[in-house]
């Protein structure tokens, strides 16, 4: 007489394995490319913020001054006389020539650019993003006359 014996597999076979860990690789690859998405947002969200803080650092400036200071090539002049910015690059303080001090730490990445009688201004950093939403956006606001892709600008509203 014969016994009928059923062996049961209790483990997974090699081809479950794989697909397995292929399914796992798929989707740590998806994670990883977001992740990098967010750091450039992150750092393009400080960059705005840090235009901003010098938008409102300038406003003061002019307060003081009823006007804005001077830029040649794309920075803030340095103290020619009372009212322009001294020392002016970036890392440095926005200051004027009696020490009062508008911002502690004027970003190195931004553009800067004063318009005729120094009664208007308009400040550009580059994004990580070039096809940022509030980068076409602000060009048009600011006035600026062939935006610069992937630029933000803030200005004199």
């Amino acid at each position: 007489m014969k016994k009928n014996t059923l062996k049961i597999n209790t483990g997974f076979t090699l081809i479950e394995l794989l697909v397995v860990i292929a399914i796992i690789g798929v989707l740590t690859a998806v994670l990883l490319v977001n992740l990098v998405g967010i750091r450039e947002r992150g750092a393009d969200t400080k960059k705005k913020a840090d235009l901003n803080q010098l938008k409102n650092a300038l406003r003061l400036y002019y307060n003081d001054y009823q006007a804005y200071p001077s830029a040649s090539g794309g920075i803030l002049m340095g103290c020619t006389d009372g009212t322009s910015i001294c020392a002016q690059t970036g890392g440095s303080s926005l200051t004027n020539a009696s020490g009062t001090v508008y911002m502690k730490e004027v970003p190195e990445y931004v553009e800067y650019s004063v318009g005729a009688g120094s009664e208007t201004f308009y400040v550009g950093v580059t994004l990580s993003n070039p096809s940022d939403p509030e980068a076409a956006a602000s060009g048009s606001k600011c006035g600026v006359g062939v935006p610069t892709e992937g630029v933000f600008y803030v200005c004199t509203d």
